[in-house]
């Protein structure tokens, strides 16, 4: 595919899509996430697993309104790769072995059928962690039960593929200060 057509493809994807959250709402939902993160941990000297790659723009959001001490670290885990639905969980880099006796602070770009941060938990736990508390910046409403729920949401979002804010359709668009989702059918 030739960058021209790549790049026609990705404009088409943005109009075929619909506002969910400004940025504004965005920033909004950041701004109580990291109030809340810093009553509840602010004390405990916690690590902080970036979860790659949606979670990198809420991750560079959110680190610069806590005003404590903490380490930063990630792990790669996916579910999606290029593609806009779940399949099998892949460890790219696990968490790293000084979790062993600390608090973690998991952060997520999404909290859709939970499957990933209750996969990231457990394996945490596994390795010894004393606590683990997650903060995602969206929760999609799907109407069912998650396998793992968050400590910390920014925004609920419809059941419906939504991207910007970290979060990419197809390899595009993370790079968006909103968020939006595809038009149905």
């Amino acid at each position: 595919m030739s960058e021209t057509t790549a790049l026609q493809q990705a404009w088409r994807f943005l109009d075929d899509s619909d506002p969910v959250a400004s940025p504004r709402e965005v920033d909004d939902a950041v701004r109580r996430i990291a109030a809340d993160i810093e009553r509840e941990l602010g004390a405990s000297y916690p690590i902080v697993l970036v979860l790659m790659r949606g979670a990198v723009v809420f991750a560079g959001q959110l680190l610069p309104r806590l005003r404590f001490p903490l380490e930063l670290d990630y792990v790669d885990l996916s579910r999606y790769g290029s593609a806009t639905v779940g399949g099998e969980l892949v460890w790219r880099r696990p968490p790293p072995a000084r979790v062993r006796g600390r608090v973690v602070l998991a952060l997520d770009d999404i909290l859709d059928g939970g499957s990933t941060l209750r996969a990231l938990r457990e394996r945490l736990l596994e390795q010894g962690a004393v606590k683990v508390a997650c903060a995602v910046l969206v929760e999609k409403a799907t109407g069912k039960s998650k396998a793992q729920r968050a400590d910390f949401v920014g925004l609920s979002v419809p059941d419906r593929f939504v991207f910007g804010c970290g979060m990419d359709a197809r390899g595009l668009w993370r790079n968006l200060p909103e968020i939006r989702a595809m038009r149905e059918g």
